[in-house]
């Protein structure tokens, strides 16, 4: 039995996780001038980001002599994490000739946003601040575009005719199994990279036989499209050396070859798609009297408490790709005015024709407010909110477009009692544009929840269905104690891109408009 064996720099692989995902930024300034110079300023643009509560410099700009509406040629390229909040720093200085470098230029404006405000966007203007106040009429523009991650993959059907005898059992014609393997895997990209396959005389003992070899590129494969073929000799080096009269151990035949794009996170984010942020918050009486300062859900006048830590430190970055900033609220276990009766799907600013707070810090505000007007109670029941947020998700997914994907924070302090109703509402929500986070709050036993999670094993339904995209997350918020909020939120939004864009693909829905980025990299006068 005969087999190939494709290899690059590296050994090819199927299809997986796509790559780091880099971007590029643009900038260009509008307005400025030095209130204090005679003439137009030599502006210069430096990139900072972020770090443990430092700014550092990542790159500048070159230096335009003499303009006050300056586009730099100089491209900014930074990896990017939607998991994490990357704070970014455009400074602008007047560095003229006659400046001794940064060091004696005048500084004329700074503006200050994170890198997920700026690919929502795709273009982003803001005024340039200086001491806390606008610098003028100055402003500057950022545009951004993701590079090629090469997530698309490629559908190849080899074949071989005449191949080299080398056993009893010999398929001297054999056609092998089409497979799938990621542009990223096959050449990084690179169409004209060198390729090398290798064929086997497959062995069962594992010492296979060397048949022949032939060297190619990811463009002459490409000539296998639309229905031609392209072959090769397979060829023997040591034969070719021994034999005068060898001409080829075989001819390998590519039968087919399709290239599937891969639309990306930022293709679908870039495109229109926004992330529907809501948080449901655990109200049961297990947490304890919100009075006492033990309990879980006491307002300390100093320190968030655990609840409101895991609530921002996730919420913050989802807020980044929500242009309109409100986000649904929901509480559950406890008993709610005017009848007292227990809830657990109830708006926390009680307004249930709109239970959306503006912004996270709505959200803040709107929990510390409603916790004296309720009374904890229980069960820990969390279906009816996943079941809440997925009939929103239902809606979308009959639109069959990319406009909306939805992200449910649960924040809970107990294993849950409704575990046959959440794992049939999961079951039913993986098949909704919807992912869902879970956060353990405080030191309950929560080996009962990591089920949910599905990286142990399939989640199913009581009936037996499986999931058919896994979409929770779990984590304790205590494994995050002695880390900072960052980390928690890393932690429990990592796979959120690769969730949105499985979701889409699997669907067969295309980025709701994808990026023109030939226009937007013009900057408007």
């Amino acid at each position: 039995m005969s087999n190939i064996y494709e290899s690059a720099a590296n050994t090819l692989g199927l299809f997986n996780s796509p790559c780091l995902t880099k971007v590029e930024l643009r900038v260009a300034c509008k307005g400025i001038s030095d209130r204090d110079a005679l003439s137009k300023p030599d502006p210069c643009v430096i990139l900072k980001m972020q770090s443990h509560g430092q700014w550092l410099e990542v790159d500048r700009t070159e230096i335009i002599r003499s303009s006050i509406n300056p586009v730099f040629s100089k491209v900014f390229t930074v990896d990017f994490y939607f998991e994490e909040v990357q704070r970014l720093r455009y400074e602008v200085h007047d560095i003229s000739s006659n400046h001794n470098g940064l060091k004696d230029a005048d500084f004329l404006g700074a503006m200050e946003c994170t890198l997920g405000q700026i690919v929502s966007q795709r273009k982003l203007s803001k005024s340039l601040m200086k001491q806390g106040n606008t610098a003028g009429r100055s402003s500057i523009t950022v545009i951004a575009e993701e590079l090629s991650g090469n997530d698309d993959y490629v559908e190849l059907s080899f074949s071989a005719r005449k191949l080299d005898d080398k056993t009893v059992m010999n398929n001297l014609n054999p056609v092998w199994k089409t497979f799938k393997v990621s542009l990223n895997s096959l050449c990084s990209g690179d169409h004209d990279r060198k390729l090398k396959a290798i064929v086997w005389d497959w062995d069962s003992n594992g010492k296979h036989d060397f048949i022949g070899e032939f060297h190619s590129t990811f463009k002459e494969m490409r000539g296998a499209m639309d229905g031609r073929q392209v072959q090769w000799e397979c060829i023997n080096p040591k034969y070719r050396v021994k034999k005068k009269n060898y001409k080829n151990s075989g001819i390998v035949i590519l039968n087919q070859c399709k290239i599937h794009k891969m639309h990306s996170f930022l293709d679908y984010i870039m495109g229109g798609c926004q992330i529907q942020f809501t948080v449901a918050i655990d109200f049961t009486a297990s947490n304890g009297d919100p009075r006492n300062s033990c309990s879980l859900h006491y307002i300390h006048p100093y320190q968030p408490n655990e609840y409101l830590k895991a609530l921002v430190a996730v919420g913050e970055i989802c807020q980044d790709y929500d242009s309109d900033k409100m986000f649904p609220a929901f509480g559950f276990g406890a008993r709610i005015p005017p009848d007292f009766k227990v809830s657990h799907d109830f708006a926390i600013n009680f307004n249930e024709d709109n239970p959306e707070c503006a912004g996270i810090k709505g959200v803040v505000e709107a929990y510390q407010s409603c916790l004296p007007k309720i009374q904890l109670y229980g069960p820990t029941n969390i279906a009816p909110i996943i079941q809440k947020v997925a009939s929103s998700a239902s809606e979308e997914m009959h639109t069959k477009e990319a406009m909306q994907y939805f992200i449910l924070l649960i924040l809970t302090d107990g294993v849950i009692t409704d575990m046959a109703d959440t794992r049939e509402a999961i079951v039913h929500a993986s098949h909704l544009p919807m992912s869902v986070i879970i956060v353990g709050i405080g030191n309950a036993d929560f080996s009962d929840m990591q089920m949910l999670d599905g990286d142990d094993g399939i989640l199913r339904s009581p009936k037996g269905e499986p999931v058919l995209r896994d979409i929770v997350q779990f984590v304790p918020f205590r494994n995050f104690k002695h880390a900072s909020p960052a980390a928690l939120a890393k932690s429990v939004l990592a796979e959120v891109p690769n969730q949105v864009v499985d979701y889409y693909n699997s669907k067969g829905i295309k980025p709701q408009c994808l990026p023109d980025f030939e226009s937007s990299r013009t900057f408007e006068p």
